[in-house]
C-alpha cells in the first residue's frame, strides 16, 4: 500500500493548481492549509486575486501570486469582461492541471475561462450565497434572477465538481438545474485547527460574555446583537458582549467604526476590532451569538463548537447545519432582536443549561447525515 501511496504522490509533482478568490486574505483565513498540503505534495500553488489584498503574505509560504483586475462588490460590464478575460489570459499563460474557484465571481468567470482554454480539471467552492441572495426589494430579486441565470450558464465543465457548505444550498442548486446532481459535493465549512481551538470549560467567577465573532456587517446581524445586548443589560448590567471582526469596506452591507465606536457607549458593547488571539477570546467567553441572515457554513460556529462552548444562532442556511436547537444552543429567528434578547438570557441566567449543551457538543460530531443526501461528503 505505503508503494502505491509513494506512486500517486510522485504523479502530482509537476502538477500545477491556481486557487482563484477575490481577495488573499480569504485564501489565508479559509484555504491556506488545502494550499500548504498541495505544496507539501509537490503541486506547483499559484493564487489569482485582486492586488494589493494580503499577497505579500505568500511569500512566506512559497505560494506564487498573479493579480487578477476583479472587485468582489461593485459591477460594472465593461469590469466584469476585462476580469473575464484576464482570467483566459492567465490560464493559457499558466496551463494549470487544475483550476479552484471560490465565490460568485471566480466561480462564474473562472469556469468559463477555464472551458475555453481547456483546462482539465475544475473545483468550485460556493461557501454561501453572499450579499446577492440576503439583500430585499425588486432590485435585490433582479439581480438574484440575472445570478441564477449566469450560474446555469457558467457551471459547465467536462470534469468538474462544485462544493457546498450546506444542504439547502445544495439543493437549491439542483432543484433550479443550477448544477447537475453528479456534480455537486457537500463538505460542511473549512475545518478548524483543534491545536488552536481545544475544548476548555467556560469561565467561572466572570461575568456572563456573549461574543460574536465575523466581519462587522448588517448581513451577520452585528445591529441585532447589539440592540438585544442593550435589552439584555437593563436586567444584567455585568454581563459582557463583545465583538470581533474588522470592518469590511468591499462589501455593501458593511458597517462603519463611527458607528460601532457610538454603539459601545449607547449599548454597552465592546468592539475589539480585527483579533489574533480568537481562541483565547473564546475561551473566556461563555456564549458564541451569531445572528446571520445566511451562511455558507460560519468557521467562526466550527471554532465555537470546538471550545464547546454554547451557541445561539439564526434558523438560516448554513447556521442550523451546526446548530441544533435545545441540544447543542438555540436557534433564532433572523432580523429580530426580542428573541435574541430571550436566548441570551434564557443561557446567561442559567450554568446547569450552557454545561447541557457543552456536555452535548462533547459527544461526537456536530454534523448528521441525512436521508436522501448520498452526495454527502464524509468529514
Amino acid at each position: 500500500m505505503q508503494c502505491g501511496i509513494l506512486r500517486h504522490v510522485r504523479r502530482l509533482v509537476g502538477v500545477k493548481i491556481i486557487y482563484v478568490v477575490n481577495e488573499v486574505g480569504f485564501f489565508l483565513s479559509h484555504r491556506l492549509p488545502l494550499g500548504k498540503a498541495a505544496k507539501k505534495l509537490g503541486l506547483d500553488v499559484i493564487v489569482v486575486a485582486a492586488p494589493n489584498t494580503g499577497e505579500e503574505r505568500l511569500a512566506q509560504y512559497e505560494i506564487d501570486f498573479v493579480p487578477v483586475p476583479m472587485s468582489r462588490s461593485r459591477f460594472s460590464l465593461f469590469a466584469e469582461l476585462r476580469a473575464y478575460q484576464a482570467l483566459k489570459r492567465i490560464y493559457r499563460a499558466e496551463k494549470p492541471d487544475i483550476v479552484h474557484h471560490v465565490t460568485i465571481k471566480p466561480v462564474m468567470y473562472g469556469t468559463i475561462a477555464a472551458r475555453r482554454t481547456q483546462v482539465e480539471a475544475v473545483v468550485n467552492a460556493v461557501p454561501g450565497m453572499g450579499f446577492v441572495f440576503t439583500r430585499r426589494g425588486p432590485i435585490a430579486s433582479v439581480r438574484r434572477a440575472i445570478v441564477n441565470v449566469a450560474y446555469r450558464f457558467a457551471l459547465v465543465h467536462k470534469n468538474m465538481r462544485v462544493i457546498f457548505q450546506n444542504t439547502d444550498d445544495l439543493r437549491g442548486f439542483i432543484g433550479h438545474a443550477l448544477v447537475r446532481k453528479e456534480n455537486a459535493v457537500l463538505i460542511r465549512g473549512s475545518g478548524v485547527d483543534l491545536n488552536e481551538f481545544g475544548s476548555t470549560d467556560e469561565p467561572a467567577n466572570t461575568p456572563v460574555t456573549f461574543l460574536l465573532v465575523g466581519r462587522m456587517l448588517c448581513d451577520k446581524g452585528v445591529r441585532e446583537f447589539v440592540k438585544a445586548a442593550g435589552i439584555v443589560r437593563r436586567k444584567h448590567p455585568d454581563w459582557k458582549f463583545l465583538l470581533v471582526g474588522d470592518i469590511d469596506p468591499g462589501n455593501p452591507s458593511t458597517l462603519y467604526k463611527e458607528e460601532l465606536i457610538a454603539w459601545q457607549e449607547e449599548y454597552g458593547v465592546e468592539w475589539l476590532g480585527h483579533q489574533t488571539n480568537v481562541p483565547q477570546i473564546m475561551q473566556r467567553s461563555h456564549v458564541i451569538v451569531l445572528p446571520s441572515y445566511r451562511e455558507g457554513l460560519p468557521k467562526t460556529l466550527l471554532e465555537g463548537a470546538a471550545t464547546r462552548r454554547p451557541m445561539i444562532v439564526s434558523d438560516v442556511a448554513g447556521c442550523r447545519e451546526v446548530v441544533t436547537h435545545g441540544v447543542t444552543g438555540l436557534l433564532i429567528p433572523p432580523r429580530e432582536v426580542e428573541p435574541l434578547a430571550q436566548a441570551m438570557n434564557t443561557l446567561g441566567e442559567s450554568a446547569d443549561l450552557r454545561q447541557r449543551y457543552r456536555a452535548a457538543e462533547s459527544r461526537g460530531s456536530i454534523f448528521r447525515r441525512r436521508r436522501g443526501d448520498p452526495h454527502v461528503s464524509r468529514l
